[in-house]
């Protein structure tokens, strides 16, 4: 059992909420998160880069001289790879990366990853009211009284999407907003700081406790 405190808009304490969620044993934590996280690294990887080999570059069919009596070493093309405009020995080819783990695998990790950034969490009230309309301002200033400077990589977890906080919040640079029920590894390490509401925090308690 977790426990965290509550704040409101104005970033004062009104109470404090609790949240249970499996987590892998000490021994395999780290190793299970850093699977998990080169897996989403990997996934991410396009792996369209590719290069020519001497047979794929057009022309260089034609003996360039005669083998003997010229001085000069031999060739037999052009597009050798030891010339310039030849062939690229070794070079990338389209290849796949992807890296395969167990759904069940996925989810410890994910729920370890977020338990163990207990202390940087900050668990807020629903303020999607208190902004009227789009201002970021009022969000960066928000964000400060929570305890996540400006300075700062903020990830915010919502349940939902208000148009007025996704306005507000999409031109701030170092903050990041995803919905409860699309966390991953990667952003849960990379932030300094996580803010989220309390209907979030349900969300996934919902999404991820099984």
């Amino acid at each position: 059992m977790v426990e965290s405190v509550v704040k409101n808009w104005q970033g004062e304490e009104v109470g404090q909420t609790s949240f249970e969620l499996r987590v892998a044993k000490e021994e395999t934590a780290s190793h299970i998160v850093h699977r998990a996280l080169v897996r989403q690294l990997n996934n991410a990887r396009q792996g369209t880069a590719s290069t020519k080999t001497r047979s794929e570059v057009r022309g260089g069919g034609r003996k360039p001289w005669r083998q003997k009596g010229t001085g000069r070493a031999r060739a037999g093309s052009i597009r050798s790879p030891l010339w310039r405009g030849g062939g690229v020995i070794f070079g990338p080819k389209p290849r796949d990366f992807n890296l395969k783990m167990n759904r069940k695998e996925r989810r410890l990790a994910l729920r370890t990853a977020f338990v163990d950034r207990i202390g940087d969490l900050i668990v807020v009230e629903e303020f999607s009211e208190q902004l009227s309309r789009p201002k970021t301002k009022d969000l960066v200033a928000a964000l400060a009284r929570w305890g996540a400077e400006p300075e700062n990589k903020t990830l915010l977890i919502l349940s939902e999407f208000p148009e007025n906080v996704y306005l507000s919040a999409r031109n701030i640079e170092n903050l990041k907003v995803i919905a409860a029920d699309q966390l991953n590894v990667y952003d849960l390490l990379h932030a300094d700081k996580i803010v989220l509401t309390t209907s979030a925090l349900e969300k996934i308690q919902e999404v991820y406790s099984a």
